[in-house]
């Protein structure tokens, strides 16, 4: 049996309207990942089934600076602990191959003198390690042996000091303590400068000290699939910055704001703003520079998410010149204001340069109907004041005429002749 055929034509239909609806663009809800950088700059890596170790020990200075304190210290009093015992041992066999332990023996022919016991050996080891010399116990000129064992129990004392003392100054005086004080704004900004769609974060530097020749790179680490169908899970792309002049170099005074210009060449060129919220790219930054004091270069680093990448806004001033100083308020570092930005990619600014023009003359035309309505708003509120003011002022004299104002009244009795003033 044949269908009806329906008396709506087919393109009139729910099915042929849908059809012929523009669609807006579908996007994907973005997939929480890990970041490669975190905030503070340690880099959220993990190395797994290393199997050659024994590459860490054949660098045992660089391993015990990047140790742990707590580690540290355990492995140097442990190291202390076993060079007294193993020397004290030695201590110990001499005198008693020497036959000191013996009482019978006359003093003069010891080999150390007061070395009865192990314990009194382990003392001695001590005292001969870290030179402090009570005068109860002292070596003597009578045995070959022990001088030796003197020589080289100072020689392995002097090296274990120096490894323990160039670690402890190494470990105090790592490039990454400098980097505490170098600051990062909270949030990266998106907004026009220049008549170009940038990108902008905001460095700083909390110390009086400056960072000679800084330095600032900025990376986006994003997945991508090359056309061969290679999935490069960490790719990283060389992001330029307008201070290029110079070999980038930065005179980091004051609080300064990195500017990326979005072009033809930048990896976030076709990215809107939808689409800037549902990607995963992670934008690193890093800053480089050989702190003044020390010599010693450091490096401090961050990243920005998606979600942390405001568009449409850029950063307040927080520079000020106060009684011929520049002053330079912290608490705003990572103020940002609203403005107004097209919401489309650069691509789409490039090829329709109207859509900018558009945006700026609908802002400046905002901008003067607030200032207008500002202006209104105040000239009512003065009116409105002085109305107040004017109105007081004549209640108090229609009020004072109201008083003064004589009411009479005409008394029935004596024919209308006379009167009664009331006032």
């Amino acid at each position: 049996m044949l269908a009806r055929k329906s008396i709506i034509p087919e393109e009139f239909g729910i099915p042929g309207l849908a059809s012929r609806m523009p669609r807006k663009p579908v996007f994907r809800d973005r997939v929480n990942k890990a970041r490669f950088i975190a905030k503070n700059g340690s880099c959220n890596l993990a190395h797994k089934n290393i199997r050659e170790q024994g590459r860490f020990l054949q660098d045992v200075f660089t391993t015990l600076v990047d140790l742990k304190w707590r580690f540290t210290l355990v492995i140097f009093s442990t190291t202390f602990v076993s060079s007294w015992l193993l020397f004290a041992m030695s201590w110990w066999l001499v005198a008693f191959a020497h036959g000191d332990l013996d009482p019978v023996r006359h003093n003069g022919t010891h080999c150390v003198t007061d070395v009865k016991s192990f314990t009194s050996a382990f003392l001695f080891s001590i005292e001969v390690q870290v030179t402090i010399g009570f005068g109860g116990r002292m070596i003597t000129e009578h045995c070959l042996t022990a001088i030796t064992v003197l020589i080289m129990q100072n020689i392995v004392g002097l090296i274990i000091n120096a490894v323990m003392l160039g670690c402890i100054f190494m470990k105090t005086a790592q490039s990454n303590r400098r980097a505490e004080t170098l600051i990062f704004s909270r949030h990266a900004v998106i907004a026009v400068r220049n008549n170009c769609l940038c990108f902008m974060i905001r460095i700083g530097d909390l110390r009086k000290s400056m960072i000679i020749g800084a330095t600032v790179r900025l990376q986006v680490v994003r997945k991508t699939t090359t056309p061969e169908g290679e999935v490069i899970p960490i790719h990283q792309i060389d992001v330029q910055t307008e201070t290029v002049v110079a070999n980038n170099n930065l005179f980091l005074l004051a609080p300064l704001v990195i500017c990326h210009v979005i072009d033809k060449h930048s990896p976030l060129y076709d990215l809107s703003a939808m689409e800037l919220q549902c990607s995963d790219l992670e934008v690193i930054v890093i800053l480089e520079g050989v702190v003044e004091t020390t010599g010693i270069t450091t490096q401090a680093r961050t990243s920005y998410i998606s979600d942390e990448i405001q568009w449409g806004h850029r950063f307040g001033p927080i520079v000020t010149e106060e009684d011929g100083v520049y002053s330079v308020d912290y608490s705003k570092f990572g103020n940002t204001v609203k403005v107004t930005t097209p919401r489309c990619s650069a691509r789409e600014l490039d090829e329709k340069p109207s859509i900018l023009i558009q945006t700026l003359q609908k802002s400046e035309l905002s901008h003067q109907n607030s200032l207008r309505k500002r202006n209104s708003m105040r000239r009512n509120n003065s009116m409105r004041k002085g109305a107040a003011a004017g109105g007081s002022g004549g209640l108090r004299r229609n009020n004072s005429g109201i008083a003064s104002t004589k009411v009479q009244f005409f008394s029935p009795g004596d024919g209308g002749q006379s009167m009664n003033a009331v006032t």
